[in-house]
């Protein structure tokens, strides 16, 4: 069973020599805006064993001459393939750790003594753990002492570090902000290891590794980017779409205390290793013409135009053949004639992905058109990760498929109970004790007691405590209600709406349990009840907390299965790729999009709104202060206004898929 095959979406095909060029003049060439030596792989699996040969490699020449091998990690996510490579390397006795010095690059302040949520314990729990490192070796700050005594710690420390003739090699992940260990933006190019407190973006990342709903400590002891610096060789590691940006902005953008990260600029032995997704942002992925000859495919001819708008004001039919040779795409103009030619084939192709027929136009030619127009009625589902991304995400859609007749199901995949906060389970009890109290003849003394140990549980609960058992079933009831409210405003039958409730979200934690084979067997038997024309699935495979990720790999996995097992019916499906609150698809990759009128965009809004317990009081709403239906109205009204400046329809607003073909 595969159950990652979200990793293995390529959107935009990268021709090899732009991410694996095969000799130094080419490197040369292709990263010419790189400041940053940056190595790009196509899986994070491939990029971990690059690191993890440079540091046995290092580990090994260090035994050799009877030294020490002085390494500094850090403890974030993005380290971990790279820790689980080690320790696979260990097992396998390709290494031995026995003469590495291991230096923690911050530690939480404060810290309780017993906390099993310092970087120091996580460190452990990822990677040393595992490996033949003595005890004696490891050295980490501590974020249990006094605060008079930490800047004396911090001295020490540096000290430690001097004492083994410094650092040889440094392995650290790259924040969302632009951090290296925890030196947040402003941190200077000469700062030392010292007390900093940790900014809201950062605390946030830094709640994922926790794994629990422990707040994060709001400061902490790092070593300085002058430490950093100090180091004779770094490692800078990243994965995903959601570092793409900032991986941008440290490798080719100007050196600035804004973006710390930035100065390993300034390091004669730095390397960034990322994805493809992190490096989609980089000029050599994302605008390729602008280092190198290309091949032009339709989608890279797409986006250049698409850029060349941007570049010059102007929309596509309004492109001179002055404009491409001044821009650097005097390669189109050879390739297609004209500016003219170009324009136009490529102003139609965007044309052809609009469409007010999601489900496809009954008895229309379809030869232009982004869905079949049979069969018709078609059989619709729509996984949503938790029980509010189907109106956020496509809500003016889904109206569309059901004012059009299709028989449309939404399968709510997890319970979304972490989601709600206590102040809603009050409120749900207080109704429940009170109807108890009011209309049973014989009072419910089962009620009666839940209702006291709850109210107590609440009363007495801590910042980071787990909810009981009850507590989530009652959250979960919350969002439940709140999603059929929604389907019936949007006119679902109530026998067409599923909650799937996969276990791997069920932890209780911010961080769920591994998705296995039970969740996809789950969505599977969805699939094979209902037998779907059309399938539309979370893309939005950056959302910050995991989830939609395990969620559409279910949905993938259980597709994969069916398709292995000869299903008929999945001959003659289509699956859609969906995003929501997050992000919007790149516009060279749209495939379909649907417009909204204002009336339909005020009714998306309404559905959204039926998720009450998801408003102002959301435990997850991050650091965005907009709601979710202000964010999903700015990206729908966004992409509108794309296809508006390009010289296309102007529509109010317009939802964005792009088709998922099984692999």
């Amino acid at each position: 069973m595969r159950l990652h095959l979200s990793s293995e979406i390529v959107l935009n095909t990268i021709p090899e020599e732009f991410y694996a060029p095969k000799n130094a003049v080419e490197r040369s060439e292709i990263t010419r805006q790189e400041k940053i030596p940056t190595d790009i792989f196509p899986k994070v699996d491939d990029a971990a064993r690059n690191i993890a040969d440079a540091i046995v490699a290092e580990i090994k020449a260090k035994e050799v001459l009877g030294k020490y091998c002085v390494l500094c990690v850090g403890t974030g996510q993005s380290l971990t393939p790279v820790f689980n490579e080690l320790i696979h390397r260990y097992e396998k006795k390709q290494v031995s750790f026995k003469n590495v010095v291991l230096f923690n690059a911050y530690e939480y302040f404060p810290l309780q003594a017993d906390s099993q949520h310092s970087a120091i314990f996580q460190l452990r729990e990822r990677l040393l753990n595992h490996i033949d490192i003595p005890e004696q070796n490891v050295y980490s700050l501590d974020g249990t002492i006094a605060q008079e005594d930490v800047q004396k710690q911090c001295r020490l420390y540096q000290q430690r570090i001097q004492t083994f003739g410094g650092i040889d090699v440094a392995l650290l992940g790259i924040g969302r902000a632009g951090n290296i260990a925890t030196n947040e933006p402003g941190s200077g190019l000469t700062s030392s290891t010292r007390l900093i407190l940790i900014d809201a973006i950062s605390r946030e990342e830094m709640t994922m590794s926790f794994g629990t709903n422990e707040p994060v400590p709001p400061c902490s002891i790092t070593l300085g980017v002058g430490d950093i610096l100090g180091a004779r060789k770094i490692y800078l590691t990243a994965w995903g779409e959601e570092k793409a940006d900032i991986i941008r902005k440290a490798v080719e953008e100007q050196i600035t205390e804004a973006i710390p990260a930035s100065f390993l600029q300034t390091h004669n032995d730095a390397h960034v290793v990322i994805d493809l997704s992190a490096a989609s942002k980089l000029t050599r992925i994302i605008h390729p013409w602008l280092v190198a000859s290309c091949k032009w495919t339709d989608k890279l001819t797409r986006a250049a135009l698409v850029w060349l708008c941007g570049v010059t004001k102007k929309p596509i039919l309004k492109l001179t053949n002055k404009d491409y040779n001044e821009n650097g795409l005097s390669e189109l103009l050879a390739l297609y004639g004209s500016a003219y030619n170009a324009n136009i084939k490529i102003f139609n192709d965007l044309q052809h992905t609009i469409t007010g027929w999601p489900g496809g136009k009954p008895n229309a030619d379809d030869t232009y058109r982004p869905e079949r127009a049979k069969p018709f009625p078609k059989r619709v589902v729509v996984f949503s990760p938790h029980p509010d991304d189907d109106v956020i995400s496509m809500g003016g859609t889904i109206q569309r498929l059901v004012k059009q007749g299709h028989d449309l199901h939404v399968a709510y995949e997890t319970s979304g109970n972490i989601a709600v906060g206590d102040e809603e389970v009050t409120r749900f009890m207080h109704f429940v004790n009170g109807f108890n109290q009011l209309f049973l003849d014989s009072k419910d003394e089962k009620i009666t007691k839940m209702y006291k140990e709850i109210k107590k549980f609440l009363a007495n609960k801590k910042e980071g405590d787990i909810d009981l058992p009850d507590v989530r079933t009652i959250k979960g009831l919350i969002r439940r209600g709140e999603a059929r409210t929604a389907c019936t405003y949007n006119n679902i039958p109530l026998d067409h709406v599923h909650f799937l409730d996969l276990p791997f979200y069920e932890s209780g934690k911010i961080e769920k349990l591994p998705m296995t084979e039970k969740d996809v067997e789950i969505v599977r038997a969805l699939l094979q009840k209902v037998q779907p024309h059309e399938i539309f699935v979370a893309g939005d495979l950056a959302d910050p907390h995991g989830t939609h990720r395990k969620c559409t790999d279910a949905v993938f996995a259980a597709i994969d299965l069916e398709k292995e097992a000869g299903a008929a019916w999945l001959k003659d499906c289509k699956i859609w790729m969906y995003r929501g609150a997050w992000a919007e698809w790149e516009i060279e990759n749209i495939e379909m999009c649907v417009p909204m009128s204002p009336e339909e965009l005020l009714a998306k809004r309404n559905s959204i709104l039926k998720h009450s317990s998801q408003m102002e009081s959301a435990p997850f709403l991050g650091n965005d202060e907009r709601l979710f239906w202000q964010r999903a109205e700015d990206r729908n009204r966004g992409t509108a206004k794309l296809y508006d400046d390009l010289g296309l329809a102007s529509y109010e607003a317009m939802e964005a898929f792009v088709e998922y073909k099984p692999l």
